[in-house]
Order: structure tokens, then C-alpha cells, then sequence
């Protein structure tokens, strides 16, 4: 016997199915990001990341090019099962020699090589807006500045994102996930917080006025309690991303690093889909709030995957999101996607009959099985999940190989 079948016995005397685990597994798209490998710096205006967030570190190899960045996704996706998403930002978007467009002025075409990789590699395309590292955010301040000027530009920038959206969906044959993130924020504690979120909203408002295709194009907002630089007052906190979602039927996204270190992003799954249809992650490790440590396969990851299956995997759309530049950039992009896929097996293999131990009472019985599920041999059965989707076991190898004759030859 070998030790899957072992395990697959262990867990079907617990009433969980290892079979249909792997299957839902291997069916449950991931978005990977793509500013792990770059350092959120992206290729149109070449600024470091800024606007409330920070890439620390300096390993070597940074990707600096197009080339480099899809050279190296190419690999991540070598090295990690399952099926996948990538979700750029548009500050990736690519110009033609000579060429330069701002971020008002951005243009489905500017993205057609990401398109190009995408189908070639039959990949569904995610894609977000990018409202800071650019001089017109330098104060801080875009969809919610009292300066008409900076609004009507982050307006169009928006409303471009949604055409973009839409043609990465038509050249994919995949909806595409479109999520609006805004920095704004003041450092010290504001004079008026009313007028920045009313700005903020109407500008929103003027956005989504331009119309997109339902069926194509999903938008999310994001919520953030705070950035660097805007520690006292962040205009798109939880309570109006989600009061502006379910007002306008846009899908609430939670980035589980978001939020005060006491609270569960796990808790506000089951809540937000009670009144939603979807919801949508970025999964990080927020080691100290929005760290954006590389995600793990810890008890909060564990416990956001949980809630997301017992709620309903088919209505949470999962993406990761950190950037880290103290450790290779490779390694901690495939040990944070893996990590949310251990998560997700662990909680596709939770022993059945839990809720209705609840429901009687039996809070005994009930908190002894969870301790249980947490020694049961998770480990083998992913081995099997890694054994048949292709794909090696142990990459730190692979890793360190790609370095020595890639990434050591890279001038960043």
C-alpha cells in the first residue's frame, strides 16, 4: 500500500474524500500576481513603488523587462500545480520602441503581448488599475483630490482599465477580474473626511457611468486600513468599499492583510456572501498588518480557506498578492502559491459532519475532531496532487539552478 492510498483511507474513515479533494483542487483557479517578480515597479514610467506601499529588500535578479518578467512567470508556472490566473497591473503595460502612453491613455494593444502569453499558455488574464507610483498620485490623493484635474485623470485611467478588461476576457475566453485599489490617504488626521469619500465616490460613479460588459468584465474594490505615509485616514476604508460594492452590485474583494491585526478576514467571508454573490481574495501574510509577507501555510490562510468552502468555493476568486525582495523572487512566489493550495486542500479534506455537531451542541465532540483533522497526513495527499499535475516535489533546487544561470546574470 502505498502511503496515498494510506492516507486516503485515513480520510475516508473520517468522511472525507481525497479524490474528489484533488479533483476540486486541480479545478480551482489561482490568480498569480505578477509584481512578485519586479517589485511593483513596472515598465511605464519606471518609478519605485510608492503611494502608501514598499518593496523592502534588494536580492539580486529582479526582473527588469517584459522578457525577464514572463521568463520568470514561465518558470513559476513550471513549478506549481493546478490551474492558473495572471493578474497584472496596468503599470505592465509594454510600448513599442518610441512609443509611451499615460496611464489616461493606455490602449487594449498596449497589453497585447500579455494576451499573447496568456492564450498561448491557456492562462485567464486578471487586471487592475494603478493609482499610485505615478507623479499624478504624488500627494496621495486620485479619485478622491479636490483637484478636478487629478480626479478627471484617475477617471479615464479607470475607464480605459474596463476596455482593457474586456479584450484580455474576449482574447482569453475567460471573464476577467478587474479590481480598483485607490492609495488615498492623509499621513496626519484629516480636517474633513466626509469630502474625499464623496469625491471618491462620484468619481467611482463616473467609472462604472461608461458601462462594460457584465458577462466579461468583473469589477472588485478593495478596502485598506492604512498605508505608509497615510497612517491617520485612508478615504477607501473597509466600510465604504463594501458600502459602495453592495450599493452598486460590485464584487467586494478582501486582501486579507487589510485589515486591523485582531481581525479575521476568515469571519467576513460567510458575512459578505450572505449579501453578495462573489467575493474575491488576495491572499498575503500579514506579519505586521500589510506586510505583505509571503502567504504561508498557517492557521489564518487554513482558516480563510476553510470558511471559503464551506461557503461556497465557486463564489470566492482567489488571487495571491505580496512582494517580497529580501529572498529570491522565484522561491517566494512558488512557496506562496503553494502555500494557498496546501490551504485549500486542508480545507477540502475537513472530516464531514462538523456543522451538525454545532447545531446539536455538541461543542465537545466538535472541537476534538478539529484538533484531529489538523494531524491527519495532509502531506501525502499532496504529494499525490504534485505527482498528478507533473510537478516536482522539492523546487529549491530548480530554484537555485535558475538562479545561477539566469537571475545571477541580470544587471538589477
Amino acid at each position: 500500500m502505498t502511503r496515498y492510498e494510506s492516507a486516503r483511507k485515513i480520510y475516508e474513515a473520517a468522511g472525507a474524500d481525497t479524490e474528489r479533494a484533488i479533483a476540486r483542487l486541480s479545478e480551482k483557479e489561482i490568480s498569480i500576481h505578477c509584481w512578485q517578480g519586479d517589485d511593483v515597479v513596472g515598465f511605464d514610467c519606471g518609478m519605485e513603488a510608492s503611494g502608501g506601499i514598499q518593496t523592502t529588500g534588494s536580492y539580486p535578479g529582479r526582473a527588469g523587462s517584459p522578457e525577464e518578467l514572463m521568463a520568470d512567470i514561465d518558470f513559476v508556472l513550471s513549478l506549481t500545480p493546478g490551474k492558473k490566473r495572471l493578474n497584472l497591473h496596468a503599470s505592465y503595460a509594454i510600448f513599442e520602441e518610441g512609443e509611451s502612453a499615460d496611464r489616461n491613455e493606455l490602449e487594449p494593444r498596449h497589453f497585447e503581448k500579455w494576451a499573447d502569453f496568456a492564450a498561448e499558455r491557456g492562462l485567464g488574464l486578471d487586471f487592475n488599475p494603478t493609482f499610485f507610483s505615478h507623479p499624478m498620485a504624488e500627494d496621495g490623493l486620485t479619485l478622491s483630490s479636490p483637484r478636478k484635474e487629478v480626479r478627471d485623470f484617475w477617471i479615464e485611467h479607470g475607464r480605459r482599465c474596463l476596455r482593457i478588461a474586456e479584450y484580455f476576457a474576449r482574447r482569453t475566453g475567460s471573464p476577467c477580474l478587474v479590481n480598483y485599489w485607490m492609495p488615498d490617504g492623509f499621513k496626519d488626521y484629516p480636517a474633513d473626511r466626509e469630502g474625499p469619500r464623496r469625491r471618491m465616490k462620484e468619481a467611482l460613479d463616473e467609472i462604472f457611468a461608461a458601462g462594460y460588459d457584465k458577462k466579461l468584465v468583473i469589477p472588485t474594490l478593495e478596502s485598506k486600513v492604512f498605508g505608509i505615509g497615510v497612517e491617520a485616514y485612508t478615504a477607501g476604508s473597509a466600510e465604504f468599499c463594501l458600502g459602495y460594492s453592495l450599493k452598486n452590485g460590485i464584487t467586494p474583494l478582501m486582501d486579507n492583510g487589510h485589515y486591523h491585526p485582531t481581525e479575521s478576514a476568515a469571519d467576513k467571508i460567510s458575512a459578505l456572501l450572505l449579501f453578495s454573490d462573489r467575493i474575491a481574495l488576495h491572499v498575503t501574510r500579514h506579519m505586521r498588518w500589510d506586510s505583505d509577507h509571503v502567504a504561508s501555510f498557517d492557521d489564518e490562510t487554513r482558516d480563510i480557506m476553510c470558511q471559503a468552502v464551506r461557503c461556497g468555493l465557486d463564489r470566492v476568486l482567489i488571487a495571491t498578492d505580496f512582494f517580497d525582495a529580501s529572498i529570491n523572487r522565484i522561491s517566494a512566489w512558488i512557496t506562496g502559491i503553494r502555500s494557498v493550495q496546501k490551504a485549500l486542500l486542508f480545507a477540502l479534506l475537513e472530516p464531514e459532519g462538523l456543522g451538525r455537531l454545532q447545531d446539536e451542541g455538541d461543542y465537545t465532540a466538535l472541537q476534538v475532531r478539529l484538533e484531529e483533522s489538523k494531524m491527519m497526513p495532509i502531506g501525502d495527499v499532496w504529494s499525490e496532487f504534485l505527482r498528478r499535475s507533473g510537478v516536482k516535489e522539492d523546487y529549491l533546487g530548480a530554484v537555485r539552478e535558475y538562479e545561477k544561470t539566469v537571475l545571477s546574470l541580470r544587471k538589477k
